[in-house]
């Protein structure tokens, strides 16, 4: 009887049914270590419901329908509206329903422990469904410790952006159960370098009202309820609080010049926008814009690690799946050598930055420990330079484990691929970042010893980290090469970090596979040249379970 040709054999079953917290050792572990059972306890529902094909297929649709504008509506009104596709909008409520955004904040100010852990775990776990919306969940995280610069307008907005109600719409913030914020700091002319902004802030004659005049050239989520906005005011670069809708429930003048046409993050909508005669309130004093909105540069900077992070566990997942559901040449995948090296190669990837930025995570949760307040200064851009650089690179070796089923939309790879860069670019690029940590060092020498103290604790455990620590100080004494070693350093600084964590706190085989091959002499530059050890036992560990 002839074959039937329609029959489907030998191909990977979809990856859904999985609970996305509990099937991932490495963060079950972190979250254990850094906040207690019951954390883990708590996000079980959130990562079930992250791993059914529903949730997928939203992700897929969010992107596969973009956002779009309507500057006017039918009678010339002036509306500048976007517009989201139903799924962008089940996303959202259930990030915000699972106190994604700015819920930790509050927590913490009640007594809540490890609210920052939670959140953190649950935004790395949510984000596996479709990274862009977690855009304007990250951006409403991070306005609320910038917010506090003021105490009057925190205690207008930071209840409803901690709200765990999603209320979009443009309407007065008095109507809504909920609230998400946005930023706008880059322009044209400056990018990064946000002193070189010319957006005018003038005065209105009202204490603390200002109007702004200018062109901003990335805003983010510009369907926000209120933006964070750098201007010049007579006193230097000042930050202001611009709400969407003005208090008597008039549309402030915000006008959406065009949605930025992006290599990834599609689902997300970033905006330039132009501001003239935009009601604003000064948050913080004149000339003390960059300093007042650190923290939720900081913030956000934490964010892209979690979501470069999240980015690598979901294509190592997909990868992990497909080559223990894949036969070729006799046997599956997963049991031919080289492929066990690739894959367990990328699982120490995806683990080591797990560890990292779940520990920082925990430092947000100890605000009032100098030493993790230090670790958190230094590791933030040590974190940001180094696991956000990684991601391309390994989400690209992470596709081509599915071959040519990897390079089809279906399989979800090539979205993943296209946000990759991204978080390597938002919130300061490499060089931006590389040079904060010699900032850092240079004005601050709490955070040098934070760093000391934080890898000394793995010191005798393993000789290949102890050799890469001792190397990476004697980096910092080369003073004529500082800055144009600047990413050299940052790398290893972050590498030994990552070392310090894996050999305290992870398997024998993930950290021993990892001190060889990122702080040994025997790493390839390629994924896949480990150098031996329990590799079957590192890809059984990380493959999903259904």
């Amino acid at each position: 009887m002839d074959a039937d040709i329609r029959a489907t054999t030998n191909q990977a079953p979809l990856l859904a049914g999985h609970n996305v917290v509990t099937s991932d050792a490495a963060l079950v572990e972190a979250v254990t270590r850094h906040a207690g059972p019951d954390v883990v306890e708590d996000l079980v529902a959130l990562g079930a419901e992250a791993g059914t094909a529903e949730a997928r297929e939203h992700g897929m649709l969010a992107n596969r329908h973009h956002p779009e504008l309507t500057t006017y509506d039918r009678y010339g009104n002036r509306i500048d509206e976007v517009e989201f596709h139903p799924s962008w909008h089940w996303l959202m409520e259930r990030a915000v329903g699972h106190g994604l955004q700015a819920a930790p904040w509050e927590q913490q100010e009640a007594g809540t422990e490890h609210a920052h852990v939670r959140r953190a775990a649950g935004f790395f776990a949510w984000s596996q469904t479709e990274p862009g919306h977690g855009c304007p969940i990250s951006m409403t995280y991070a306005a609320v410790p910038a917010l506090r610069a003021d105490e009057a307008l925190a205690k207008e907005w930071a209840p409803l952006l901690a709200a765990r109600s999603y209320d979009p719409g443009v309407r007065a913030a008095s109507t809504k159960r909920g609230a998400l914020a946005g930023m706008g700091m880059t322009e044209k002319q400056g990018g990064s370098d946000v002193r070189a902004n010319v957006t005018e802030a003038r005065t209105s004659g009202v204490d603390g009202e200002y109007t702004l005049h200018g062109h901003k050239w990335f805003t983010s989520a510009p369907m926000n309820d209120i933006f964070l906005v750098l201007a010049q005011a007579e006193g230097g670069v000042t930050c202001f609080v611009v709400p969407r809708v003005l208090p008597n429930g008039d549309r402030n003048r915000l006008d959406v010049v065009r949605l930025k046409d992006k290599l990834g993050n599609r689902s997300n909508a970033s905006s330039e926008l132009e501001l003239d005669g935009t009601w604003a309130q000064r948050l913080g004093d004149e000339g003390r814009g960059v300093r007042t909105i650190i923290e939720m540069v900081a913030a956000t900077r934490l964010d892209c690690v979690l979501g470069s992070a999240s980015l690598m566990r979901r294509a190592l997942a997909e990868a992990s799946w497909h080559v223990a559901h894949r036969s070729a040449f006799g046997s599956r995948l997963a049991d031919k050598p080289l492929m066990q090296n690739v894959v367990a190669d990328l699982a120490v990837e995806s683990e080591a930055a797990t560890a990292l930025a779940m520990r920082l995570a925990a430092a947000v949760d100890r605000p009032g420990d100098p030493h993790e307040a230090a670790l958190r200064r230094i590791g933030l851009p040590l974190a940001k330079f180094w696991v956000c650089k990684r991601t391309p690179f390994m989400v690209a070796e992470a596709l081509e484990c599915l071959g040519g089923n990897g390079y089809v939309e279906e399989s979800g790879l090539p979205l993943l691929f296209r946000e990759s860069p991204l978080n390597s670019i938002w919130e300061g690029s490499g060089n931006v970042n590389a040079l904060d940590v010699l900032r850092a060092l240079g004005r601050e020498p709490e955070v040098l010893q934070a760093w000391i103290t934080e890898v000394g604790l793995a010191r005798g455990a393993d000789h290949r980290l102890d050799a890469a620590i001792d190397s990476t100080l004697e980096l910092l004494g080369e003073a004529a090469t500082l800055e144009s070693g600047a990413r050299r350093l940052a790398g290893q600084m972050a590498a030994c970090l990552q070392g310090s964590l894996l050999v305290r706190f992870g398997p024998d085989a993930v950290a021993d596979a990892f001190c060889a091959s990122r702080l040994g002499t025997t790493y390839g530059g390629t994924f896949g040249a480990l150098p031996g050890g329990d590799l079957g036992g590192i890809v059984e560990r990380t493959t999903p379970r259904l």
